[in-house]
């Protein structure tokens, strides 16, 4: 079994950044504000012919623990580091060191794990004084890092690799190492928050994620086509604020629907407005998770400017994309469906290759057409082209447009193959 390795330490330290960077693929949302990780997420690294599963964690707070979002960011980081094999107990060198630090370290441990101290954000040699003020945590020689940049992380992998290779050999030869102490006593009057226990696995029927505004009428949509109010539905926006899995089956086709926030730009969220902040957050990462991406857009408000960045993200993560104009039954004259088109057409000119669909959640309307255009973009998505076929192609369009000399001398192409789906990449 691959050892599992989880990166904790107090919020804004830098975790998914160094996970980010040990990972590499799909990456944990990065920002400057305390708490945007939730949930555990998992994710796995080669050192050298030597593999380690790695997990990132929430900010460890036992302030923030107190309260209900803080509690089911602090129960994930919990769970984590008592299931791991060793421990990365991240800090901030910049920040210098916090009394949140030494009670990490302290209770770190009492685990009877191996754990290494990677003090980030030492971009420069210049800074490497800042280390020295983390000596006092008791753990040993810190490693100086900056995940944003990559420096110092190959001796602190080293380091991990062989202290987890050499905890096995003692565990297979009968050793069973020093008592373990629960880590509960980490923060004091957590509230019983439930939480996902697994890492999310790759689901083998279609998964589609409902995007977009808030009130734009996602969870209509998802209710809809479920037949029961699976998500709250109200006026007010914002009422979604976890994704919500639901499994639909239409004959034999299945698939897992996921009901996201409303995403709002930044500017227009409060900023003590923690729990749509986390939201938004987990609403941006199901489209890395999803096969398929619907757009849903308020077809009497039209797309905007917000629109337009969300498609660009599904775009980015290399997702397959439908726009869903809803509440087009409220669109009463040619002449307004004629310039909402010319305003998709403006707005997403950059994605001429999305088809959209109007329909009307409420009414039903339109809405089996649009998981049938799911169904063939999501067949296109993942379609895969013979490479005898793509080089006829290919050559045809050498022929009728040939590359340009260089020093003179023709440009010799072999061959062209396709080589990933999802989305088709050809090289």
């Amino acid at each position: 079994m691959i050892p599992l390795i989880a990166i904790t330490g107090r919020p804004n330290v830098g975790k998914s950044t160094l996970f980010n960077r040990l990972v590499g693929g799909r990456p944990a949302l990065v920002h400057d504000t305390p708490g945007l990780t939730r949930d555990r997420r998992y994710g796995e690294c080669d050192y050298f012919g030597a593999q380690m599963r790695l997990v990132d964690t929430g900010g460890l707070d036992p302030d923030a623990a107190k309260e209900v979002i803080g509690a089911g960011i602090h129960r994930q980081a919990l769970r984590a580091i008592e299931e791991a094999e060793a421990v990365i107990l991240v800090v901030d060198g910049r920040a210098g060191l916090s009394a949140i630090d030494h009670d990490l370290a302290r209770k770190l441990r009492t685990t009877g794990k191996p754990i290494f101290l990677a003090v980030n954000k030492i971009d420069h040699p210049t800074n490497e004084p800042l280390v020295h003020e983390f000596y006092p945590l008791g753990l040993g020689q810190p490693y100086s890092i900056s995940a944003a940049h990559g420096r110092g992380i190959d001796p602190l992998l080293e380091a991990v690799s062989a202290a987890v290779h050499a905890k096995r050999v003692d565990t297979d030869d009968g050793e069973t190492g020093e008592d373990v102490e629960p880590l509960e006593d980490l923060g004091d009057d957590v509230p019983d928050v439930n939480a996902e226990d697994a890492p999310p696995e790759e689901s083998k029927q279609l998964r589609v994620a409902f995007v977009g505004r808030p009130n734009a009428g996602k969870s209509s949509l998802t209710n809809r086509l479920l037949g029961e109010e699976r998500s709250l539905v109200h006026h007010v926006a914002g009422t979604t604020t976890d994704p919500v899995d639901s499994e639909l089956v239409l004959g034999e086709r299945r698939y897992t629907l996921v009901d996201t926030a409303g995403i709002r730009r930044k500017a227009r969220i409060d900023i003590d407005q923690d729990i749509e902040k986390l939201s938004v957050t987990m609403a941006l990462s199901q489209i890395s998770r999803a096969h398929t991406v619907v757009l849903v857009i308020d077809a009497m408000l039209g797309p905007a400017e917000q629109d337009a960045r969300i498609a660009g993200m599904v775009e980015q993560a290399g997702r397959a994309l439908v726009f869903a104009l809803n509440k087009s039954d409220m669109l009463n004259t040619d002449e307004q469906k004629t310039n909402l088109r010319e305003q998709m057409k403006d707005t997403f000119h950059f994605l001429p290759w999305a088809p959209t669909v109007m329909l009307s959640a409420q009414r039903g309307d339109g809405v089996d057409r649009l998981m049938d255009i799911v169904d063939q973009v999501s067949a296109q998505h993942r379609h895969r082209i013979q490479t005898s076929q793509l080089n006829r192609f290919f050559a045809e369009v050498i022929e009728e447009t040939p590359p340009p000399l260089h020093h003179g001398r023709a440009i010799r192409i072999h061959y062209i193959t396709q080589a990933a789906t999802r989305p088709p990449t050809f090289v």
